[in-house]
């Protein structure tokens, strides 16, 4: 493992590297947990806050009106299941422009780099995009381009106001429908930046919010294919993580404004 943060810190990358574990130093403590990906075996290297880190966050996090919940700071099974897939069907990533909702610590975007994607990953939170990029750039030798945005406010930041032609042909998004009140703001954002035909790979532990989302992306018409794996994930669980991929149709251009009023 050590190993490998100097092989990293050795290459051109190494200034960007040191700069963003002296920024992250002055936010949180890292501690290093090792994360295998069950199926293709792949191991990386993944820079977390701490416990006591953890725990701060949340509780400044509880004084946020928005209640924006620091999950991203937890290595999440569903986030290894979509980075195994991604590997699995590297061909579909390579050479693509591919966006990931809610990147977390960087597991998925690691595989996503490492499988050729031209990759721009999202959170709300400036502390995860930074935290992601640094464990890309230790683990896949490159990095993502960031963006930071929050679904559920109704204006998208210049970046994401493309026309179709620059359109995403695929969204990668593991574990973002915890609350009723993201089901219609995610899917109406899908829509907006997915190229017609594009598709969405959803991984989720099978929470009834997004089976909610899958009803409603249904009934607009979209196909979807499903699997199911279970591990073993890094948190000792074998829990079934539910692999969602979803192509979006190619004659709708937006949501049906009727989604809008969804709530828990």
């Amino acid at each position: 493992m050590e190993g490998q943060h100097q092989a990293a810190l050795a290459t051109g990358d190494g200034r960007r590297i040191k700069g963003l574990e002296a920024w992250l130093a002055e936010q949180v403590q890292l501690e290093v947990e090792q994360v295998v990906l069950p199926v293709s075996g792949e191991r990386y290297g993944i820079r977390r806050p701490d416990q006591a880190s953890r725990d701060r966050l949340f509780q400044e996090a509880h004084a946020d009106p928005d209640k924006q919940m620091p999950h991203w700071v937890n290595i999440w099974p569903s986030g290894v299941a979509l980075a195994d897939a991604v590997l699995e069907r590297r061909k579909e990533v390579a050479g693509r422009r591919v966006l990931e909702l809610g990147c977390g610590l960087g597991v998925t975007a690691i595989a996503a780099l490492r499988a050729g994607a031209m990759l721009v990953v999202s959170d709300y939170a400036t502390l995860s995009l930074r935290n992601c990029r640094y464990n890309a750039l230790l683990n896949a030798g490159r990095p993502p381009r960031l963006l930071r945005f929050n679904w559920r406010e109704p204006s998208l930041p210049k970046p994401l106001q493309v026309d179709a032609g620059r359109r995403f042909p695929l969204i990668l998004a593991a574990d973002v429908l915890y609350e009723g009140r993201d089901v219609a703001p995610l899917l109406a954002l899908i829509e907006g930046l997915l190229a017609p035909g594009g598709m969405l790979w959803l991984a989720e532990p099978g929470r009834r919010t997004a089976q909610r989302f899958l009803d409603i992306a249904a009934a607009a018409g979209w196909e979807s294919d499903s699997t199911s794996a279970n591990g073993p994930w890094p948190d000792g669980s074998t829990a079934r993580i539910d692999m969602h991929f979803l192509r979006r149709p190619t004659y709708l251009d937006e949501v049906p404004s009727s989604l809008g009023g969804w709530r828990s």
